[in-house]
């Protein structure tokens, strides 16, 4: 283990489809922990190329599994039409 001193606290909440998921990449990678596993996630993710801006959507936009509850009253034009 290294000496990195980690200061701050994330608490964050998940669906349980969302911890089975991590959970199950987690145990496949050996991971000793779920935070471990989230920070390889998080390292994984803010490298990978075409990283997407958040550009002012709100945090139940970014479901881990894609099964966040849809946007509503926003005026989301891709909801409205979705043969376009």
């Amino acid at each position: 283990m290294n000496d990195l001193t980690r200061g701050e606290r994330l608490q964050i909440m998940l669906t349980k489809e969302e911890l089975d998921a991590l959970d199950s990449w987690r145990f496949a990678r050996r991971m000793p922990s779920r935070a471990a596993a989230i920070r390889e996630l998080l390292k994984r993710g803010l490298s990978a190329e075409g990283f997407a801006v958040a550009d002012g959507r709100k945090s139940e936009d970014f479901g881990v599994t894609g099964t966040s509850a849809p946007r509503r009253g926003r005026g989301d034009e891709e909801s409205q039409n979705p043969q376009e």
